[in-house]
């Protein structure tokens, strides 16, 4: 793997100060600037580290998604995959990785000239997937996720080099303030907050159940949120949450009877390929870092 020097020191035994970003939040310029976000939108994201659309997809087209995802809640094949991760109890799924792989439905879905469009715009040209997932929560028992930059992780522990990939995050089922939603913090995206602590090999199977290594420091936390807050958007079934690779999010535990289930798709751009990881470790299996084919998506026709 290539090699290349570190510009974002983090996993370390002493604590480092968080510092700006930088790198550009919106990385199109000119005319490739143009396309389906208006240019208020595109402000908004980059002030912000994200974007939300209520209904984005109707229900209607999402009802085939939930019909899956049904199946793969009942398959317990699948609940043995080492893509599959189980909540604590080793009874509820978690979350299941390399969706796109698994299903040519979700596959497609990857490739939706509506989310590609916008994906290309924000990151200033080709992108592909660098990691897919279904984030389950059931109704009592769906655990939370402690608030993280994924691009802390994904520099760490997958190598990739400079902040150009983005998350799209689809509702499957209706996000309420009571079932856990997910959770950001507006503006954490322009500071990168160094995590201490060495990464042990494997950390995946225990980060992916509980996440220890890799989480901020409760006085960078505390900073960002006074000066940015925090925000939750929810809505229906369809729903869409953009949001930058460094913004900070987590999400609470669900208390309520309702289960939320949450697609995500990471698109990381052609130009942002994977080096060796940083942390010095073994890189992380396929279907957390896609390493295999990098080459661009093209839009579903």
């Amino acid at each position: 793997m290539k090699e290349t020097q570190d510009l974002f020191p983090t996993r370390l035994e002493r604590k480092l100060g968080m510092f700006e970003r930088i790198d550009p939040v919106v990385h199109s310029e000119g005319e490739q600037r143009k396309g389906p976000l208006s240019e208020a939108e595109l402000d908004e994201f980059e002030r912000k580290g994200f974007l939300s659309f209520e209904g984005f997809f109707d229900e209607d087209e999402m009802a085939a998604f939930l019909e899956e995802l049904g199946d793969y809640e009942n398959d317990d094949d699948l609940k043995l995959s080492e893509g599959t991760i189980l909540e604590p109890s080793k009874q509820e799924i978690r979350s299941i990785f390399g969706i796109h792989e698994v299903s040519e439905r979700f596959s497609r879905l990857t490739r939706d000239p509506r989310l590609l469009a916008m994906v290309q715009q924000i990151l200033g040209g080709d992108a592909y997937i660098h990691q897919s997932r279904i984030n389950y929560k059931p109704g009592f028992k769906g655990k939370g996720f402690d608030w993280h930059s994924d691009f802390e992780t994904w520099h760490s522990e997958d190598g990739m080099p400079r902040m150009r990939s983005v998350s799209c995050s689809i509702i499957l089922t209706e996000n309420g303030e009571f079932n856990g939603p997910l959770m950001l913090v507006p503006g954490s995206h322009n500071y990168f907050v160094p995590c201490v602590g060495r990464t042990p090999e494997n950390n995946y199977k225990e980060s992916l159940k509980s996440q220890e290594i890799g989480v901020p420091d409760d006085a960078s936390l505390r900073d960002l949120m006074i000066q940015g807050d925090i925000e939750a958007p929810k809505g229906p079934v369809g729903s869409l949450v953009m949001f930058e690779c460094n913004t900070l999010h987590g999400s609470n535990i669900n208390m309520s009877c309702w289960p939320r289930s949450n697609l995500f798709f990471v698109y990381n751009s052609v130009e942002n390929t994977l080096h060796d990881p940083y942390c010095g470790n073994r890189p992380r299996p396929e279907f957390l870092a896609n390493r295999k084919d990098w080459s661009p998506l093209k839009p579903a026709k």
